[in-house]
Protein backbone atom coordinates (compact mmCIF):
# COMPACT_ATOMS: atom_id res chain seq x y z
CA UNK A 1 0.00 0.00 0.00
CA UNK A 2 1.45 3.55 -0.79
CA UNK A 3 1.98 6.20 1.83
CA UNK A 4 -0.56 8.93 1.24
CA UNK A 5 1.08 12.11 0.41
CA UNK A 6 0.88 14.68 3.22
CA UNK A 7 1.64 18.65 3.64
CA UNK A 8 5.83 18.93 4.03
CA UNK A 9 5.49 20.58 7.18
CA UNK A 10 3.75 17.82 9.01
CA UNK A 11 5.63 14.50 7.88
CA UNK A 12 8.10 12.72 10.45
CA UNK A 13 6.00 13.18 13.58
CA UNK A 14 3.18 10.78 14.27
CA UNK A 15 1.22 13.96 16.61
CA UNK A 16 2.18 16.26 13.79
CA UNK A 17 0.43 13.66 10.94
CA UNK A 18 -2.52 12.95 13.11
CA UNK A 19 -3.30 16.45 13.65
CA UNK A 20 -2.86 17.43 10.05
CA UNK A 21 -4.74 14.37 9.09
CA UNK A 22 -7.60 14.29 11.40
CA UNK A 23 -8.00 18.43 12.03
CA UNK A 24 -6.08 21.22 10.19
CA UNK A 25 -7.88 22.93 7.19
CA UNK A 26 -11.11 21.14 8.33
CA UNK A 27 -13.89 24.21 8.83
CA UNK A 28 -14.75 24.68 12.52
CA UNK A 29 -18.36 26.40 13.26
CA UNK A 30 -18.37 25.46 16.86
CA UNK A 31 -17.83 28.13 19.28
CA UNK A 32 -15.82 25.93 21.77
CA UNK A 33 -13.72 24.82 19.23
CA UNK A 34 -12.99 28.19 17.40
CA UNK A 35 -12.38 29.72 20.78
CA UNK A 36 -9.86 26.50 21.72
CA UNK A 37 -7.70 27.05 18.74
CA UNK A 38 -7.92 31.14 19.37
CA UNK A 39 -6.00 30.33 22.40
CA UNK A 40 -3.82 27.77 21.47
CA UNK A 41 -2.76 29.95 18.64
CA UNK A 42 -2.06 33.15 21.04
CA UNK A 43 0.17 30.84 23.06
CA UNK A 44 2.01 29.61 19.97
CA UNK A 45 3.02 32.94 18.94
CA UNK A 46 6.78 33.01 19.06
CA UNK A 47 6.92 29.09 19.68
CA UNK A 48 6.18 26.40 17.13
CA UNK A 49 2.99 24.78 16.56
CA UNK A 50 4.66 21.00 17.77
CA UNK A 51 5.61 22.85 21.32
CA UNK A 52 1.84 23.71 21.21
CA UNK A 53 0.30 20.09 20.46
CA UNK A 54 2.16 18.32 22.25
CA UNK A 55 1.07 20.24 25.52
CA UNK A 56 -3.02 20.83 24.20
CA UNK A 57 -3.78 18.28 26.90
CA UNK A 58 -1.98 19.96 29.54
CA UNK A 59 -3.66 22.77 28.66
CA UNK A 60 -7.29 21.38 28.44
CA UNK A 61 -6.75 20.69 32.04
CA UNK A 62 -4.82 23.80 33.00
CA UNK A 63 -7.83 25.94 31.25
CA UNK A 64 -10.82 23.83 31.83
CA UNK A 65 -11.06 22.53 28.82
CA UNK A 66 -11.46 25.77 27.37
CA UNK A 67 -14.77 26.69 28.51
CA UNK A 68 -14.43 30.41 28.12
CA UNK A 69 -17.40 30.78 30.34
CA UNK A 70 -14.60 29.46 33.18
CA UNK A 71 -12.05 31.37 32.18
CA UNK A 72 -13.48 34.79 31.73
CA UNK A 73 -14.34 34.58 35.41
CA UNK A 74 -10.70 33.65 36.28
CA UNK A 75 -9.25 35.88 39.29
CA UNK A 76 -5.44 36.28 40.41
CA UNK A 77 -5.58 32.27 42.18
CA UNK A 78 -6.35 30.98 39.23
CA UNK A 79 -3.85 33.08 37.41
CA UNK A 80 -1.39 32.63 39.44
CA UNK A 81 -1.82 28.80 39.98
CA UNK A 82 -1.40 28.44 35.83
CA UNK A 83 1.80 30.13 36.11
CA UNK A 84 2.97 27.52 38.05
CA UNK A 85 1.82 24.97 35.95
CA UNK A 86 4.97 23.58 34.14
CA UNK A 87 2.73 21.44 31.63
CA UNK A 88 1.49 25.27 29.76
CA UNK A 89 3.20 27.45 28.51
CA UNK A 90 3.70 30.14 31.51
CA UNK A 91 3.95 33.34 30.11
CA UNK A 92 1.98 35.93 32.24
CA UNK A 93 0.93 38.17 29.38
CA UNK A 94 -0.56 35.19 27.57
CA UNK A 95 -2.29 33.30 30.30
CA UNK A 96 -3.69 37.07 31.66
CA UNK A 97 -4.54 37.41 27.50
CA UNK A 98 -6.54 34.23 27.41
CA UNK A 99 -8.85 35.65 30.50
CA UNK A 100 -9.30 38.47 28.30
CA UNK A 101 -10.13 37.01 25.28
CA UNK A 102 -12.78 34.52 26.75
CA UNK A 103 -14.43 38.59 27.68
CA UNK A 104 -14.04 39.71 24.36
CA UNK A 105 -15.02 36.35 22.89
CA UNK A 106 -18.32 36.27 24.94
CA UNK A 107 -19.10 40.14 23.85
CA UNK A 108 -18.74 38.95 20.54
CA UNK A 109 -21.18 36.53 20.81
CA UNK A 110 -23.49 38.74 22.23
CA UNK A 111 -23.09 40.86 19.61
CA UNK A 112 -23.43 38.98 16.56
CA UNK A 113 -25.14 35.52 17.90
CA UNK A 114 -22.11 33.68 18.13
CA UNK A 115 -18.15 34.04 17.32
CA UNK A 116 -18.43 31.68 14.51
CA UNK A 117 -21.00 33.75 12.70
CA UNK A 118 -18.69 36.95 13.19
CA UNK A 119 -15.12 35.31 12.33
CA UNK A 120 -16.57 33.61 9.32
CA UNK A 121 -18.12 36.59 7.95
CA UNK A 122 -14.97 37.84 7.16
CA UNK A 123 -14.35 34.95 4.43
CA UNK A 124 -18.44 34.88 3.18
CA UNK A 125 -18.46 32.31 5.11
CA UNK A 126 -16.87 30.00 2.67
CA UNK A 127 -13.22 28.79 2.96
CA UNK A 128 -10.70 30.26 0.45
CA UNK A 129 -9.06 27.17 -1.18
CA UNK A 130 -5.26 28.55 -2.32
CA UNK A 131 -3.27 26.17 -4.53
CA UNK A 132 -0.08 25.76 -3.24
CA UNK A 133 2.11 23.49 -4.27
CA UNK A 134 4.68 23.97 -1.46
CA UNK A 135 3.47 24.67 1.96
CA UNK A 136 6.40 27.05 2.57
CA UNK A 137 4.71 29.51 -0.51
CA UNK A 138 1.71 30.04 2.22
CA UNK A 139 1.35 33.43 3.21
CA UNK A 140 1.97 34.22 7.03
CA UNK A 141 -0.40 36.74 6.73
CA UNK A 142 -3.04 38.11 4.38
CA UNK A 143 -5.11 41.45 3.84
CA UNK A 144 -8.13 39.21 5.59
CA UNK A 145 -6.04 38.24 8.50
CA UNK A 146 -4.84 42.11 8.40
CA UNK A 147 -8.78 43.11 8.87
CA UNK A 148 -9.78 40.79 11.07
CA UNK A 149 -6.54 41.11 13.11
CA UNK A 150 -7.58 44.91 13.22
CA UNK A 151 -11.06 44.07 14.68
CA UNK A 152 -10.11 41.82 16.85
CA UNK A 153 -8.19 43.96 18.65
CA UNK A 154 -10.14 46.74 18.37
CA UNK A 155 -13.25 44.78 20.00
CA UNK A 156 -10.41 43.82 22.86
CA UNK A 157 -8.80 40.43 22.11
CA UNK A 158 -5.16 40.45 23.28
CA UNK A 159 -2.36 38.06 21.09
CA UNK A 160 -4.62 38.63 18.07
CA UNK A 161 -1.65 39.95 15.68
CA UNK A 162 -2.45 38.89 11.83
CA UNK A 163 0.40 36.39 11.81
CA UNK A 164 -1.72 34.30 14.97
CA UNK A 165 -4.94 35.14 13.10
CA UNK A 166 -3.86 33.25 9.85
CA UNK A 167 -2.29 30.50 11.61
CA UNK A 168 -6.02 30.53 12.56
CA UNK A 169 -7.76 30.71 9.86
CA UNK A 170 -5.79 27.72 8.46
CA UNK A 171 -6.34 25.92 11.31
CA UNK A 172 -9.71 26.38 11.53
CA UNK A 173 -11.00 25.97 7.75
CA UNK A 174 -11.33 29.42 6.77
CA UNK A 175 -8.18 29.03 4.09
CA UNK A 176 -7.28 25.36 2.57
CA UNK A 177 -3.31 25.67 2.57
CA UNK A 178 -2.86 21.79 2.34
CA UNK A 179 -0.79 21.20 -0.73
CA UNK A 180 -2.62 20.73 -4.16
CA UNK A 181 -0.93 16.96 -4.04
CA UNK A 182 -1.92 16.37 -0.58
CA UNK A 183 -4.65 13.79 -0.11
CA UNK A 184 -6.56 16.26 2.33
CA UNK A 185 -7.06 19.24 -0.43
CA UNK A 186 -10.09 17.66 -2.17
CA UNK A 187 -11.17 16.35 1.26
CA UNK A 188 -11.47 19.52 3.56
Amino acid sequence: MSEKHRCGWCTGDSLYEAYHDEEWGVPVYDDATLFEFLILETFQAGLSWITILRKRENFRKAFDNFDYKKIANYGEDKIDCLLEDAGIIRNKLKVKATVTNALAFMKVQDEFGSFSKYIWDFVQGTPIKNKLENYKNAPATTAISDALSKDLKKRGFKFVGSTVIYAHMQATGMVNDHEINCFRYNEV
